[in-house]
């Protein structure tokens, strides 16, 4: 991640943005990694989630794990995990890393550590040098979880203004379709073992407009999940791989 991209979230512009740096989707994220391994048969006993935030999808996916995995999340910021801490702290549960959870502030690629697991919950869309960053966890880790979140379809592109909410206000470089999201791992050197669509857009939907829009995102993706995706957006792919 280069130095100007990286300011962007180490100073105060993008938790101006985004005060609660998306803690308020962490359950919901969880419960989609969860659903995936299940359905994989995986059961890791150490965890990464690199670009972790606030840590709050690392907390609630242990809560869906048997034992007493160990849960390890970096980020380059330290903003958010200072807040995960005090949202914590604020609500009579554990802070810091008390929780099982570690929270350490730096670069991920620093480390040597290896996982069974390594996530990138909605993160190399932020990066530069998307592709060298997703080489450089090779090695890191058995399996890995990616969701990726789909910012083009013909309706983002139509309108531009969706593309442009996502750079301006949540710092995507790259915008991704379905078919460019599994290029881009293929080129990383990942094999896809299983996808799926995740419903944001439906299930996320909190304001008037993204609500109006529920409606038919959510009968488009009964009727043909890909379509839908395609033309209305409002979908990520959620993306279990290991390395090619």
């Amino acid at each position: 991640m280069s130095e100007v991209v990286s300011t962007v979230y180490v100073t105060g512009e993008y938790l101006g943005n985004n005060p609660d740096w998306h803690d308020g989707d962490g359950a919901w994220k969880a419960t989609q990694i969860a659903g995936l391994l299940d359905r994989n048969g995986l059961r890791p006993t150490s965890v990464c989630d690199v670009g972790c935030g606030t840590g709050r999808v690392l907390r609630e996916l242990s809560r869906h794990l048997p034992g007493s995995p160990r849960m390890v999340g970096f980020d380059i910021a330290a903003a958010p995990l200072e807040r995960g801490d005090e949202r914590l702290a604020g609500s009579g549960g554990p802070a810091g890393g008390r929780d099982g959870v570690e929270l350490v502030v730096g670069d991920a690629r620093v480390s040597t550590d290896y996982f069974d697991l390594l996530m990138m919950v909605d993160v190399f869309e932020h990066v530069e040098d998307y592709l060298g960053f997703l080489r450089a966890f090779h090695g890191r880790s058995r399996h890995f979880v990616f969701h990726i979140p789909l910012d083009m379809s013909v309706q983002t592109v139509l309108r531009s203004a969706p593309i442009m909410h996502a750079r301006s206000g949540v710092g995507h470089l790259h915008y991704f379709s379905r078919e460019t999201a599994l290029a881009t791992l293929a080129d990383a050197g990942y094999r896809v073992l299983d996808e799926t669509y995740t419903r944001g857009g439906v299930e996320l939907a909190t304001n008037a407009r993204t609500r109006l829009a529920r409606v038919p995102r959510q009968v488009a993706h009964r009727l043909n999940p890909d379509l839908a995706a395609r033309v209305l957006g409002g979908f990520s792919l959620l993306v279990l791989a290991e390395e090619a």
